[in-house]
């Protein structure tokens, strides 16, 4: 099994993805926006905040995790980290605040040189929606613990809108990095379903 990293836009169905995949797949689900606020929480001197400059300061936390608990061979500043790897002890990490060109050289230092052959990439985006199709969706879709769930409907398109021109700058950048782009029909639960087929399917391949 490889851990999963999800990324794309907000508010397309990252989180339920990742739960999908927790529950069906026996996956840890680890939330940026979480760690996020954890950290501006415990250590506000660092700036690590929405609307601050999350990438710059949360990507070498990033870096180091993936590494750590992705690879059975790295060091890294003098230790030695090679038992951390457990067998099956898997997680998917979603999350839009990934910026690659600083994660993946701290990666290095740890034996990974390729996205691809040690994460299974899953990019989401919204590319063959409208805006008011995103705005009906989210409507539809979204619960008190959503953070949209409370905007009136000129805030919510305003977001909606955001959030299209978003997806299409970021299939780009993701694809740039080896992911495997889903674009998210109304219908989420036939894409989520061929999403976890493909995850078990990949599984599958790396047992053989």
């Amino acid at each position: 099994m490889k851990n999963i990293i999800i990324s794309g836009t907000g508010r397309i169905g990252k989180t339920t993805l990742a739960r999908r995949i927790g529950e069906e797949l026996g996956y840890f689900v680890i939330n940026l926006d979480r760690i996020v606020a954890i950290f501006h929480g415990a250590y506000p001197q660092m700036d690590i905040r929405f609307g601050g400059n999350i990438n710059e300061n949360l990507a070498p936390f990033i870096g180091h995790f993936l590494g750590a608990f992705s690879s059975d061979r790295g060091v890294t500043h003098e230790f030695n980290l090679k038992a951390h790897a457990v067998k099956g002890n898997r997680f998917v990490m979603e999350g839009v605040h990934f910026d690659f060109d600083m994660i993946i050289p701290i990666l290095k230092t740890y034996g990974i040189g390729n996205l691809k052959d040690s994460f299974i990439l899953i990019g989401l985006t919204c590319n063959n929606k409208t805006a008011d199709e995103l705005f009906d969706d989210l409507r539809k879709h979204d619960t008190e613990d959503d953070w949209t769930y409370g905007f009136d409907d000129d805030k919510l398109r305003k977001e909606c809108e955001y959030a299209i021109s978003l997806s299409r700058s970021m299939t780009e950048h993701l694809a740039k990095y080896g992911f495997t782009i889903y674009d998210t029909p109304t219908d989420r639960e036939s894409l989520f379903a061929k999403i976890l087929n493909d995850i078990r399917k990949t599984n599958n391949q790396l047992n053989l």
